[in-house]
């Protein structure tokens, strides 16, 4: 992959280069990607975030080679991670709100496992590594949340 295509993918096209919360900047730009392939059936949303994956670690690397470790400017994690996140494909904007938020406490905060894979797992696949598990127990906690929610 060339050197502009890993970058653009990387930054998300360029939302990486946000001054200040640059993964906060990136969750909230994946919300008009989650709004368009939200209506797709689980399994091409699935093929969607397992093809963002795949570039998303190739572009990472390319980029830790170039910028350091876990540069703050890749931000192609955040953007699989809320896809993640949001993987009930809610159609209520008060969920993908809490989805956002929760994301976004778990990717900052790093609790285990998160924090441990963060630590050990290196390249392109440890920069995607913690975003997805933090996507994943998101998700996770929005499900309890909803079966607990129509269980009352």
């Amino acid at each position: 992959m060339s050197a502009k295509l890993a970058r653009l993918i990387a930054t998300f096209f360029g939302t990486g280069y946000a001054p200040k919360a640059p993964g906060t900047v990136a969750s909230v730009a994946t919300l008009p990607l989650f709004f368009f392939i939200r209506g797709l059936s689980l399994f091409w949303y699935l093929i969607v975030v397992a093809l963002l994956t795949g570039v998303g670690v190739a572009s990472s690397s390319q980029m830790e080679n170039i910028w350091g470790r876990d540069p703050s400017r890749v931000v192609i994690d955040e953007v699989v991670g809320m896809l993640i996140s949001l993987i009930s494909r809610p159609d209520k904007a008060i969920v993908v709100l809490y989805g956002l938020i929760i994301f976004r406490i778990l990717d900052i905060l790093k609790p285990f496992p998160i924090g441990k894979i963060d630590k050990e797992v290196a390249g392109g696949v440890g920069i995607m590594a913690d975003d997805i598990a933090a996507g994943s127990i998101t998700a996770f906690i929005l499900y309890i949340a909803r079966v607990i929610r129509r269980s009352l």
